[in-house]
């Protein structure tokens, strides 16, 4: 197993990439083994054109020439041209279902790898890997699965039929088929041994203008108002300069391999026709068996220019996979443990973590949150604070210490035990497309709607007698808009539904204006009754309600207790207090 590099994901190997195809392949053997089948009888009756060509024009040519003969000779040629394209036909709609049922099996292991990737993983990488990964490289994997390995088997398998019928109508002409390979053995080696870190640096490069982009769209306010804009379009433009010469160089490998291989079609044929001239005046060949070698030959061309049309394809496809399949090469696997979490206590103990070796962001951090307690953990930015709530959440492991729900470790805790009872509470609230039922339903699928309905009454959010189909109402892209008030309400309909016991608040309302955050600080409210809570406070009037306020500085709790307290106290919390009030000679409450 693998972990992040560079803000990347790891890309498999070219054995991984083998095993993983095989085992996708090996996934529907019944399926698999009639799609050969057809493609082989489908090569077979191709084969028979030229033969029966072959046959007429000794017919015709002899003495002993019958019409009815001719005739029979020409109806069996219709016949099997009229087979080769039902089998030929048949052959493609079986390998193209196979090849979607492999795909959606593809996607469907994606999906689960990207959603078990851990949290700090995702954020590691950004947006821009897994959206390349999750858009163009799975697309490519999918052209891949549905035409390049169908029409490259298929050409194959004619390929190998036909040389086969070229030695059986004599052994000389057989050999003429050398005259191509070593043309087409040397570019193809140059151009394979070339070609799959060309795209996989294609494919770099692309995640990087994708995520350059992400960024500056996501940032969109912040650039214009630090006036970055020229900044952010010179770091695109480079981006995309990037991107055209990568792509120009897996341009020029291929302008490079597919004259030459256009160049080794005809050295055969002519082979052929010379070394079959010879014989034929020898009478060691009739002109019927010239004939139908050289339309062989000429067969041949078809099937090689679809092999190296789809290798091209094959290795682009082979570069997608791999980054496909590096999402999975993430360890996510945990021991997790049996043990029930005695009560809902949670203690932190002597806890340190570093982001980076050899900078601790907590310095030995010791708490503990009584079962229905309100903690604020207060402090200055950079101080440690969210650090600790993604410890408590879970999402981060610390690098020593420990912090433990009922005492058991938080880290060893299945993520379904976990989620059923602490919850990371953000500023982010995102809204599903799909109905506003399935968006509440994913707390908790087997949800009645009596259950939901009750969620966003705790919520009070009264607009859903609004919506024009209640809770079949769609949402997201094409569907109903909802505010950035109703989609945080929607996201705490789901917390009540999910009914964890502790609750960790990054400063959830944070980024909304006054009016919608003071409404949805009351639906927040109505949430928080009877829990575990720790807010990471960054606004100070958050964590005057405590029971207690923990303040963070340099990794470490300096000060711990209640609003009087600390501001009895008169230490860092009053000095941050006052500061924030603009009253430096009161300590007011």
């Amino acid at each position: 197993m693998s972990q992040a590099t560079d803000g990347h994901l790891p890309v498999a190997d070219k054995r991984t990439v083998r095993r993983s195809a095989l085992r996708l392949l090996r996934t529907d053997p019944k399926a698999l083994t009639v799609v050969i089948g057809l493609y082989c009888a489908a090569s077979l009756a191709a084969l028979a054109g030229p033969w029966l060509l072959g046959q007429i024009i000794d017919h015709v040519g002899g003495t002993d020439t019958s019409v009815s003969t001719v005739d029979r000779l020409a109806a069996t040629f219709a016949l099997f041209a009229l087979l080769q394209l039902v089998l030929n036909r048949w052959a493609r709609y079986t390998a193209h279902r196979f090849g979607e049922r492999a795909l959606a099996r593809l996607r469907e292991n994606f999906v689960e790898r990207t959603l078990d990737l851990p949290i700090a993983t995702v954020e590691q990488v950004g947006s821009g890997d897994l959206m390349t990964r999750s858009s163009g490289d799975v697309a490519t994997v999918g052209q891949m699965v549905r035409q390049a390995l169908p029409e490259m088997f298929l050409a194959l398998v004619q390929a190998v039929f036909i040389v086969a019928a070229v030695f059986l109508v004599h052994p000389l002409l057989g050999l003429c088929v050398l005259f191509a390979a070593p043309t087409l053995w040397w570019f193809t080696r140059w151009y394979l041994r070339r070609a799959r870190t060309a795209y996989l640096a294609e494919g770099a490069a692309t995640t990087e203008m994708s995520q350059t982009l992400s960024d500056t769209v996501e940032g969109a306010r912040t650039v214009e108002t630090l006036r970055l804009t020229r900044h952010r379009i010179a770091l695109g433009d480079n981006r995309l300069k990037t991107v055209a010469d990568t792509r120009t160089r897996t341009l020029f490998l291929r302008s490079v391999w597919f004259p030459a291989a256009d160049f080794s079609y005809p050295l055969p044929i002519a082979a052929v026709l010379l070394f079959g001239g010879l014989l034929f005046f020898q009478d060691w060949l009739t002109l019927g068996a010239v004939i139908t070698a050289t339309l062989y030959l000429q067969q041949l061309a078809d099937p090689l220019d679809t092999v190296l049309m789809w290798v091209e394809q094959l290795q682009r496809g082979s570069a997608s996979y791999a980054r496909v399949e590096g999402v999975g090469m993430i360890d996510t696997s945990r021991d997790h443990t049996d043990r029930v979490p005695a009560d809902d206590r949670v203690v932190v103990t002597d806890v340190r973590y570093a982001y980076r070796d050899g900078h601790d962001v907590l310095n030995g951090v010791t708490v503990t949150v009584e079962p229905g307690e309100y903690l604020a953990i207060v402090g200055p930015s950079g101080a440690g604070k969210s650090t600790l709530g993604r410890l408590v959440a879970g999402i981060d492991r610390p690098r020593t210490g420990s912090v433990t729900v009922g005492g058991v470790a938080v880290s060893d805790l299945s993520p379904a035990k976990l989620r059923a009872r602490v919850a990371l509470v953000t500023q982010e609230h995102h809204i599903f497309l799909g109905t506003l039922r399935d968006n509440l339903a994913l707390a908790r699928p087997d949800s009645p709607d009596r259950d939901i309905l009750a969620a966003l009454e705790a919520v009070e959010a009264d607009w859903l007698a609004k919506l024009p189909d209640g809770l079949d109402t769609e949402l997201g892209a094409g569907g109903h808009a909802l505010d950035a008030a109703q989609a945080q309400q929607v996201a705490l309909a789901r917390l009540v539904l999910a009914d964890p016991h502790t609750l960790i608040l990054d400063e959830a309302t944070a980024q909304l204006d006054p009016t919608t955050a003071r409404q949805a600080e009351r639906s927040l409210a109505a949430v928080l009754r009877g829990r575990t809570v720790i807010s990471i406070a960054h606004r100070l009037h958050t964590a005057h309600d405590a029971d207690r306020i923990a303040v963070v500085d340099g990794g470490l709790i300096t000060e711990l207790g209640s609003h009087d307290e600390l501001i009895a106290a008169d230490g860092s919390y009053a000095a941050l207090w006052r500061s924030w009030h603009g009253t430096p000679d009161t300590a007011a409450n």
